[in-house]
């Protein structure tokens, strides 16, 4: 039976973050909402109470019965999981003096209690709460403390129940994955046997036997997730599987011919369709960033569809869905951000089941089974690109003129980051590592490019803006250009990548010199909150 552990999310940004270092560990993990524990599941063998913005006293604050697997199994509180034990058995949880954010050191460690077997005096960890834990209930006890937090960690007398007000799962807690570890194998007897190789063969023969004989298919993106999902499908059922890759007109440089002969390459059974003619069409004249997604979501599956229903036997339609498009996501504000669009959306009357082989994957897991089955890295290691391409990358009215404006401006973008070499150290180093990058650590350093050393990056064609320049003794008056690059563990936040001036310069000097229609590049320094990585 495959061990899981139990992650509650009471609506912290950071819950899925511990449930990516518990899979590094190899171990399999859960994201599920506070109120929905599965008293029933005897795989289950250790809980983690997530964070949360909300404090514990506050009358509409989240809250778990702790009965449920108090006694039963090891439980974890991390930040509010932790105050939330306290305030709940009877210790005091108040507003700190002032919010405590930010790096701080531990001191009295109590390295024979079994969570922090192996840390060092001074470990460096990351703090992020407004409330603080002034007196522990009977029966605790505090296992470790820092300069202004006297509970910063804390353990039950008699029972397996540990809290930290502090992130363990953010690399800037430099043993988090070491309290982590000790949590899932000390305490939980976790045996550590999730893998990507072990992931492959339990997928292909679950595909196996979920498909059968029957056709399926999938569509393409050009982007991992559906790359890795069509690999994976054509692992277990071959020829059975069609894959249909729709071109919009707005992917690129070159993109949709590059990505198609690596399918071919890699063995798939792949329709290209170029419909740029209907997307261009419809999205004429339209400004608005919200309208320019539905149009091409709309169209997208009107393509699509299309397509599919010249295969009349299929029965199947898979999708690259990963398991954070399928969690159960607490929505404490109720606003939503953006719309997004996907494959979906088949007829009814197609009767088409649904098939998500990396349903249960994060990307870094994506990643490492790409590289299992094979795959190219510069599949593996690709950005996430938007589904509506550069449609909301261009501010303002889409035409083929500026999608061509753009794709040479980022084309020079990335292929820069990608020749671009750094050295990196400490916790960058860490997190690029933790990420999936293929790269070796000498003497506490990794050598990647800057392209695998950020998260995302792209170009953005301010249209509707026009600058003065002057370039060989004449005035011009012509479109910027912002650069975009931003560092992230899993998009939630991010933060503007530090790219080296000289990289800037050269990259700015290439950009105005050999496109024509740009005067001036711009790089973009905000991070998200408050802004989106994305400009539309």
């Amino acid at each position: 039976m495959q061990q899981k552990i139990i992650i509650l999310d009471f609506g912290s940004q950071t819950t899925q973050l511990i449930a990516r270092r518990l899979r590094e560990l190899d171990t399999f993990c859960e994201i599920l909402p506070y109120n929905k524990f599965p008293n029933d599941d005897p795989s289950v063998i250790g809980v983690i109470l997530a964070g949360s913005p909300l404090s514990v006293y506050d009358e509409k604050a989240f809250k778990v019965d702790l009965s449920q697997f108090r006694g039963k199994m090891p439980v974890l509180g991390i930040c509010y999981g932790a105050q939330f034990i306290s305030h709940t058995l009877g210790g005091r949880v108040e507003p700190a003096g002032s919010r405590e954010y930010g790096r701080a050191n531990l001191t009295a460690i109590d390295t024979q209690d079994p969570l922090f077997k192996g840390f060092d005096k001074g470990s460096q960890v990351w703090m992020s709460h407004g409330d603080t834990i002034t007196a522990l209930p009977d029966g605790f006890h505090a296992i470790a403390g820092t300069d202004h937090v006297t509970n910063a960690a804390f353990a039950a007398d008699n029972e397996p129940i540990w809290g930290v007000q502090f992130h363990p799962e953010v690399f800037h807690s430099v043993q988090g994955t070491l309290l982590l570890q000790n949590f899932v194998e000390t305490i939980c007897g976790g045996r550590r046997d999730w893998s990507a190789a072990n992931y492959i063969d339990t997928t292909v023969a679950e595909l196996k036997q979920q498909i059968g004989t029957d056709r399926v298919i999938l569509g393409l993106s050009g982007g991992v997730d559906s790359s890795v999902a069509a690999v994976l499908l054509n692992r277990a059922i071959g020829k059975q599987l069609t894959c249909i890759f729709v071109d919009h007109g707005m992917l690129r440089k070159n993109e949709f011919a590059d990505v198609m002969r690596d399918y071919e390459c890699l063995g798939l059974n792949v329709i290209g369709v170029d419909a740029s003619d209907k997307f261009m069409s419809d999205l004429a004249g339209v400004t608005d960033p919200e309208q320019k997604r539905k149009i091409i979501g709309r169209d997208f599956v009107e393509v699509f569809n299309a397509e599919a229903k010249k295969i009349t036997d299929a029965k199947w339609l898979a999708q690259g869905t990963i398991y954070p498009d399928r969690i159960e996501s607490l929505n404490i504000t109720g606003k939503v951000i953006k719309s997004h669009h996907n494959v979906g959306g088949l007829p009814e009357e197609m009767h088409l089941q649904l098939c998500e082989p990396l349903k249960w994957l994060f990307k870094d897991e994506v990643r490492r089974v790409g590289r299992q089955l094979g795959m190219p890295e510069h599949l593996i290691t690709r950005h996430p690109f938007p589904g509506p391409g550069l449609a909301v990358r261009i501010l303002g009215d889409i035409t083929r003129e500026k999608v061509a404006v753009l794709q040479e401006a980022d084309d020079i973008y990335i292929r820069g980051l990608r020749d671009y070499k750094v050295k990196l150290s400490g916790e960058e180093a860490r997190r690029v590592l933790a990420a999936g990058v293929p790269a070796e650590m000498k003497d506490g350093e990794i050598e990647v490019s800057l392209y695998d050393q950020v998260w995302q990056a792209g170009t953005i064609l301010l249209s509707e803006v026009r600058s003065v320049g002057v370039m060989g003794d004449e005035r011009t008056y012509e479109n910027p250009v912002a650069l975009r690059a931003v560092t992230s563990t899993d998009a939630m936040t991010a933060d503007w990548a530090h790219l080296p001036y000289d990289f800037l310069a050269k990259v700015s000097n290439d950009i105005i010199n050999k496109v024509k229609g740009v005067n001036r590049v711009c790089y973009d320094i905000s991070s998200k909150p408050p802004s989106t990585i994305e400009w539309e």
